[in-house]
């Protein structure tokens, strides 16, 4: 399989992807990558995420503003939606949508996820905080077994000092590189 077809494989949560920008993935950040720590509950799930930070793509270069929505499908499908503004929040925007489906037997926290017809790439819910009076879960870290990805999400643009030191804490016990962590910029609230 070509590279670069093989590198679409794997877009995976916010992989927001055009022609030309995959290209070889970044460093192994985890060696180790854990199985996921809890069940996840879809509905809690569902819903709009800000990204805190993540390990840089090469399909993700220079996103700064960027979100996930998930929605379930008629199908019983999931609905992924990845937006970000390109280089700067007054970037050009950029969106991605694509579908997910949960693997069987993985209590929720393992997905399969597709921008790409036929291609399917891991998306795995290593961790995630409690629901809020909303419903829905706080916080989530996203990852994969290869250890080259890593995201953070957040229901708010800006978390409190609290949850980002929660948020370093967590991805370092999880066995990440905290080095290799890119904060993502978004818009003030």
């Amino acid at each position: 399989m070509n590279r670069k077809i093989l590198a679409l494989t794997v877009l995976l949560p916010l992989g927001i992807a055009a022609a030309g920008c995959v290209g070889t993935p970044g460093p192994v950040g985890n060696i180790a990558v854990p199985q996921p720590a809890k069940p996840v509950a879809l509905d809690a799930y569902l819903g709009k995420w800000y990204e805190y930070g993540r390990y840089e793509a090469p399909f993700q270069r220079g996103c700064e503003g960027v979100t996930a929505e998930y929605s379930r499908r008629d199908d019983g499908t999931i609905k992924v939606v990845n937006s970000c503004y390109r280089d700067s929040l007054d970037g050009k925007f950029d969106q991605s949508t694509g579908k997910a489906k949960v693997v069987e037997d993985s209590q929720g926290a393992k997905l399969k996820v597709s921008f790409f017809g036929p291609f399917y790439g891991d998306y795995w819910v290593l961790d995630h905080g409690p629901t809020g009076t909303n419903g829905l879960y706080e916080w989530s870290i996203v990852g994969e077994p290869s250890g080259r990805y890593l995201w953070m999400l957040t229901r708010e643009p800006q978390p409190d000092a609290v949850l980002r030191e929660l948020l370093q804490r967590r991805v370092k016990e999880l066995g990440y590189d905290w080095a290799l962590v890119r904060l993502t910029q978004q818009p003030a609230t």
